[in-house]
């Protein structure tokens, strides 16, 4: 469904700042599959999503979605088939608009733009339906301004949004790394059940391991833009945080993977 071929990409190159972001990697995604993604700070994680999602140009290389090259395309036309969630629960929702506003702009997502009636009753049921999945309670509170939510209500909010389309694949970009521990595990419950209810293909980056061997199908360890490491289930579920922590061989960098 995804295949990324030699995605080659260097900052500042032939300066003495040159540094490798992307190292002519190839990856294969297949429907279903839940990738995660882990690494020291400056691996390549984030250059990956961002070359996926059409925000960094590519030296070389290729992107394909269900066989199409996309590989020039800007994010926009994107849309169609990918979404994002940032690790910053505040750039995924609009404030100033309500619960129901901002899930409107979600569902007109890369649509061709058109006039259409906007927050009609049938609209609103299936919001509440979509929030429900949460647990919590943002079905009740459609009119609400989203400046008025939590961190971990906004981050859920923007989940939910990302997903409502179905969109081909979705990148999920430390999306709990900003939260307090417990936000961070009612995020990703309700993660996993967004997953699970629309049938998505996922690649998420994480910096924390424990949560990298508890979700998804497949895991990937990158270095210095190189995959170190890359494991499917049966082999991924028989890993442990210290299997992790000793294939990762960088003494000074074990300490920006959290167990």
């Amino acid at each position: 469904m995804l295949e990324v071929k030699g995605a080659a990409r260097t900052f500042y190159p032939g300066t003495s700042d040159e540094r490798r972001a992307l190292a002519g990697i190839d990856l294969t995604l297949t429907e279903g599959d839940f990738c995660v993604v882990i690494g020291s700070n400056g691996a390549g994680k984030s250059s990956l999503l961002n070359a996926i999602a059409g925000k960094l140009k590519l030296d070389h290389g290729s992107i394909l979605i269900d066989g199409e090259n996309v590989t020039r395309l800007p994010v926009h036309r994107r849309a169609r088939f990918i979404s994002r969630v940032f690790q910053d629960p505040m750039l995924g929702t609009a404030p100033t608009m309500t619960v129901a506003e901002n899930m409107l702009l979600a569902d007109l997502r890369g649509k061709t733009p058109r006039l259409v009636p906007g927050l009609t009753a049938e609209r609103q049921a299936l919001y509440r339906d979509r929030l429900a999945i949460l647990n919590l309670g943002l079905e009740d509170r459609l009119d609400a301004p989203v400046g008025l939510l939590s961190g971990g209500q906004r981050q859920s909010l923007s989940l939910i949004m990302a997903v409502s389309n179905e969109p081909r694949l979705l990148l999920l970009d430390e999306h709990t790394a900003a939260l307090d521990p417990k936000t961070a595990a009612t995020v990703m419950d309700a993660t996993i059940r967004a997953i699970a209810e629309f049938g998505l293909t996922v690649l998420m980056v994480t910096h924390n391991m424990s949560q990298a061997l508890e979700c998804g199908n497949r895991l990937i360890m990158m270095d210095s833009g190189h995959f170190q490491l890359q494991v499917a289930t049966p082999e991924k579920d028989t890993l442990t945080v210290p299997d992790l922590i000793e294939r990762f061989h960088v003494k000074s960098d074990r300490m920006l993977l959290q167990a």
